[in-house]
């Protein structure tokens, strides 16, 4: 099988910017979830603590009042995963992108304005589109030879790192962008109330007494590299993109079924791609959203693939907030960190477990860690395992 180097990573959340920041704020534990007043109600929410003015000034681009807050987010962290690697239209590149919010914060002001009486600005809803979002963070980053978008609810931006994966694989391309970013906006906020899953306190994921979710925003991606780009680049590979799989068990339009069956199949068939047995993965990142029932069928779908050799498993959420389409991503950075670092995180926020297995990790452990599963579970039962391992 193709060798997938990863040589870049970038990611922006509540915790802050960069990959080894993040490393820092999980191995300690840290929470970036907080208390936000808006639209007149408090929530928690993991909200990246910059004004979108700073977050141009920190990414390097002008600032405009119609550069919506998703791209901005997607920039900064796509230009931290890029690096000093220069796009060569010798070595033709591609740029993968996850979204599911686009430019809603911006189409929302219009919105707001109508409600108001007034005339409104049409303009902001040039970025609106989900496509235009990835075109504005390519055409600021270089010359990529192809750029598409992939909006598959809470999996976007795994399934963009799929996507990327077998454009390599396939000889297609030699150095892919892939990741996702997404932005807080009211209409995600209020849709994920509606359904009776937003938590008014601090989410716990893996927790008897779990009520929800928080959501969050950010961004992240990662730098693939095919063995013939990594010569020309030079770069350091920081580990292998070694499995992948994605399936659907269309159980219902937001939830997954009890079983989690398609959970299930995405992670043997992920397994099965790089030819693992399921007592060689070290530490699952889960999905772990919180909300009652994806944190039971995904813990049923893992208990019924791994067995007596259920891994080290913990989720995240816990202290960066649900990132939607950006989650996948920002996870498979914390992926490469684990194994970089061989640090396997902990459940944040975590009073009584869910279970009584070990595995379920409380605080962050150090251990040897040689492949890693993330697993991404979106709405419809879109269902993505990636595996990242050692080189």
């Amino acid at each position: 099988m193709t060798k997938i180097n990863i040589t870049g990573l970038g990611v922006v959340s509540a915790l802050g910017i960069s990959a080894k920041h993040h490393f820092n704020q999980l191995k300690s534990g840290m929470i970036g979830i907080g208390h936000y007043l808006r639209a007149e109600q408090y929530f928690y929410a993991g909200k990246v603590p910059f004004t979108n003015q700073q977050l141009s000034e920190l990414g390097q681009v002008p600032f405009s009042d119609y550069t919506s807050r998703t791209a901005l987010l997607g920039i900064l962290a796509a230009k931290e995963a890029l690096g000093k690697t220069a796009l060569d239209p010798g070595m033709p590149s591609a740029f993968i992108n996850g979204t599911t919010v686009g430019g809603m914060d911006l189409s929302e002001q219009y919105f707001e304005a109508k409600g108001k009486g007034e005339q409104g600005d049409a303009a902001l809803f040039q970025m609106h589109d989900l496509g235009a979002n990835s075109t504005y963070i390519a055409e600021n980053l270089g010359d990529f030879q192809y750029i598409n978008t992939i909006s598959t609810a809470c999996s976007s931006s795994a399934n963009a790192i799929m996507l990327g994966a077998q454009l390599i694989h396939s000889g297609e391309f030699h150095r892919v962008l892939v990741g996702g970013t997404d932005a807080l906006c009211n209409f995600t906020i209020e849709g994920f109330k509606s359904l009776m899953i937003y938590d008014t306190h601090l989410c716990q994921p893996f927790d008897v007494n779990r009520r929800g979710l928080n959501l969050g925003e950010g961004a992240a991606y990662l730098l693939l590299e095919s063995e013939e780009s990594v010569k020309q680049s030079g770069n350091r590979c920081f580990a292998r993109l070694s499995g992948w799989a994605n399936r659907n068990d269309a159980f219902h339009n937001t939830g997954t079924s009890p079983e989690g069956i398609g959970a299930q199949q995405a992670m043997c068939a992920a397994l099965d791609t790089v030819g693992l047995k399921p007592d060689q993965i070290s530490y699952i990142n889960a999905h772990g959203t919180g909300t009652q029932n994806n944190d039971s069928s995904e813990l049923a779908a893992m208990e019924a693939v791994f067995g007596d050799s259920l891994p080290d498993f913990s989720s995240t959420k816990g202290a960066t907030g649900h990132t939607l389409a950006a989650s996948g991503a920002i996870e498979a950075v914390f992926a490469v960190q684990s194994l970089l670092q061989n640090y396997a995180f902990g459940n944040f926020s975590i009073a009584e477990p869910m279970t009584a297995s070990p595995s379920l990790l409380r605080k962050a452990v150090s251990k040897e860690i040689q492949h890693v599963m993330s697993n991404s579970f979106g709405f419809g039962g879109n269902s993505t395992s990636l595996i990242f391992s050692k080189n």
